[in-house]
């Protein structure tokens, strides 16, 4: 056999065994972008008109947030119990608001889509209900605000991707923990480059959570419970990951590359079943079921050589934590156990942090910071979140957060699950941005071209004087 047969045959067979394995990639990826939604503007809207969907652990503080807001009008409340309904409808009431179009049933939040013109839908749902009523809403002419995380599946990932950029409907995942007031701090502080190249970072949700997933009267259907049983891996990553991608520029400047994750085994919640299944059958469904480990760690590197740990833990009885690390060529920071920030061996002094908070504290958190404290959401963060998220739509302003970030953090769910079954193997991320990462823009945290949504009182009436709540 002459040499050119040779070389054609080994390149044949080298192109055979590539193809066997396209198939298994999502051809979303293989796919052009249709529009760049990173620093995306859509057009201003007045009075947003909102509708809340599921009225739960979440929603009515959703409704009462939402309800301070000006140029804000809730025209739709809906949750499968119609009782939950009513209730949410109450907390409009007590404001003199009048009442929202109220859906209730399993369905309810499709004909509430098909009989509403909204320009806004917020999800406060279980996860599986997640991507299909953000799709849904997007699909009906929406824009979306929804709890984390955003999709449980890489398909659902990409589809959320793919929808919002054919729709050009903002797909905001929810992630409040990136306006607490010690997170904005160090973003800021990074940005003006205080901490030099960040090079590490950590983020987790340690949350002692074993008694509300076995409360009865806890989740709906006891749902949560029953997710930390299919489902093997970091459940809840966002929280601990989207304040570290922020001060990384992840998907704008940077870009995560590939994951390995390791989970311990389940030392509490099928003990905890069979505790409580012997005093109450109530629980016996849930005897000898596989539950997910008590710790899952999650370690990633980015393109440009710099790694995120993250940490899942809802199990073990300790205290809670986010842990919030930034590690820099010129400094470091640190939320918990208690925040403290150094620019050598030793951390600074409790005066000097506050100096900094004074002096590098963002415009956004300096405008509404003390007033979202007052309206209250998880110590102000959720309410400055929302006030955010109206303020960009009715001034046309980008989000904080748009569809990559909210595909991105969420893929972190399936991926340590696939790198945990796999005995922590190596597990690649999707670039959901596909190659956009390189010129977008990194989060924009001043208040130019808005700033100028007003707070109502707690009467409902707009205050005279600006963010009088």
């Amino acid at each position: 056999m002459n040499s050119n047969r040779r070389d054609f045959l080994k390149k044949a067979g080298i192109l055979s065994s590539v193809a066997v394995t396209l198939p298994t990639l999502n051809s979303n990826v293989l796919a052009a972008t249709k529009f760049n939604m990173s620093g995306y503007a859509a057009p201003k809207i007045d009075k947003v008109r909102v509708a809340v969907i599921g009225l739960g652990m979440r929603g009515p503080g959703a409704v009462d947030r939402l309800s301070y807001i000006d140029g804000v009008e809730i025209v739709a409340l809906c949750d499968k119990h119609a009782d939950r309904v009513e209730r949410a409808q109450g907390i409009l009431r007590k404001k003199s608001l009048k009442d929202a179009k109220s859906y209730s049933g399993e369905d309810g939040w499709k004909d509430m889509l098909k009989n509403e013109k909204l320009d806004l839908v917020y999800i406060c749902s279980p996860w599986d209900y997640h991507t299909p009523m953000s799709i849904g809403a997007m699909k009906a002419g929406a824009h979306v605000a929804c709890e984390v995380p955003i999709a449980l599946t890489l398909k659902d990932c990409w589809e959320v991707v793919r929808v919002s950029e054919e729709t050009k409907k903002h797909c905001m995942m929810l992630e409040n923990c990136c306006y607490d007031f010690f997170e904005m701090l160090t973003l800021n502080m990074t940005r003006q480059g205080l901490f030099g190249e960040i090079l590490h970072g950590e983020g987790a949700y340690i949350h002692d959570l074993l008694d509300l997933n076995f409360a009865k009267n806890g989740y709906d259907n006891m749902w949560r419970l029953r997710e930390n049983i299919k489902l093997n891996g970091n459940l809840y990553p966002t929280h601990g990951l989207g304040p570290v991608a922020q001060c990384m520029n992840i998907n704008r400047g940077d870009k995560m590359n590939h994951l390995v994750a390791m989970s311990t085994n389940d030392f509490q919640m099928g003990a905890k079943a069979k505790e409580l299944a012997a005093k109450d059958s109530f629980y016996q469904e849930f005897v000898g079921k596989s539950f997910r480990g008590n710790m899952n760690t999650t370690l990633i590197r980015t393109e440009l050589g710099k790694t995120i740990m993250l940490q899942h833990d809802v199990t073990s009885p300790r205290p809670y934590s986010r842990l919030h690390t930034l590690s820099g060529t010129k400094g470091f920071a640190q939320k918990y156990p208690t925040e403290n920030i150094a620019f050598g061996h030793s951390f600074i002094t409790e005066d000097k942090l506050k100096e900094l908070y004074t002096k590098y504290t963002p415009e956004l958190v300096k405008f509404i910071g003390e007033q979202a404290k007052q309206v209250g959401g998880h110590g102000g963060m959720d309410f400055m979140m929302d006030w955010r998220l109206i303020d960009c739509l009715r001034n046309g302003l980008p989000l904080d957060q748009d569809v990559y970030d909210g595909a991105s953090w969420s893929s972190i769910v399936p991926l340590s699950f696939d790198s945990v079954k796999r005995d922590s193997r190596t597990v690649d991320i999707p670039d959901f941005t596909k190659g956009a990462w390189k010129t977008n823009k990194p989060v924009d945290i001043t208040l130019t071209g808005g700033g100028t949504t007003k707070i109502r009182s707690k009467e409902g009436k707009v205050s005279g004087v600006q963010l009088d709540v």
